[in-house]
């Protein structure tokens, strides 16, 4: 069985801070900590129109820790970014304005110049390239034929309908050993939390899981009491 490594996604650490366009909370210091809580990698999205993670993180997150995961559709802004800081793993993604989060795997059905333009300079740039896919094998095969090393499957059906029955699980497990069979490496993520986790880690094949919502989520709940008590030393401690 293949390890598995777990990445986590600070965006949301990014949105908070955005929230008021101030420097806290520092998805820096965030992901700092996720690696001193024992996180592979460190996953962010730099999006078009820069809702959450802005350049100045990745410019700061690429010396800072020891993996860095980018996901960024084909801007060539983005990619020029990912390229000049090389940062190891660059996960193509697709990307609408109106969408609160990615809602879907790439369409690899027609024929994207731009698509095999980024792949190309970021693979030259010897960054390892991943593609955000759904669990579908004719895509699969499609990426396959694009030469990345790595697929990640997208897991929000899973995350929608776990509760319902095993139709979407056995769906990724279909496409996991797909795209083993093939020879790419494996990864997974989208909707994954603490309740619907473990049987997509659990499948054999999937060496990577990006997580990233859900932990924030708990952090925020898990750490809220410390942070009060923090607050109320600095607050009634001047009056003593």
């Amino acid at each position: 069985m293949t390890p598995i490594r777990l990445y986590i996604n600070i965006d949301h650490v990014a949105t908070v801070r955005q929230a008021r366009r101030t420097d806290e909370p520092d998805p820096v210091e965030a992901a700092a900590l996720c690696e001193a809580g024992g996180a592979d990698g460190i996953t962010v999205h730099l999006r078009e129109d820069r809702r959450h993670i802005q350049d100045h993180d990745v410019e700061r997150l690429a010396p800072a820790v020891r993996v860095l995961n980018l996901e960024l559709a084909t801007s060539a802004e983005i990619v020029s970014l990912a390229c000049r800081l090389r940062v190891y793993q660059a996960t193509l993604v697709p990307e609408r304005r109106e969408e609160i989060t990615t809602e879907g795997g790439l369409d690899l059905t027609r024929p994207n110049p731009r698509f095999r333009e980024a792949i190309r300079r970021l693979g030259e740039a010897g960054i390892r390239v991943s593609l955000f896919v759904d669990p579908d094998p004719a895509t699969l095969d499609a990426a396959k034929d694009l030469g990345v090393p790595a697929v990640e499957l997208h897991t929000g059906r899973y995350a929608n309908t776990w509760r319902e029955g095993d139709t979407a699980l056995d769906e990724l497990r279909r496409a996991a050993r797909h795209a083993a069979g093939m020879g790419l490496c494996v990864h997974a993520g989208h909707g994954l939390t603490y309740r619907n986790v473990t049987p997509v880690a659990a499948i054999p094949e999937i060496e990577e899981l990006n997580i990233g919502h859900s932990v924030v989520s708990r952090a925020v709940m898990a750490g809220m009491r410390r942070a009060v008590e923090e607050m109320g030393r600095l607050v009634k401690g001047a009056r003593r």
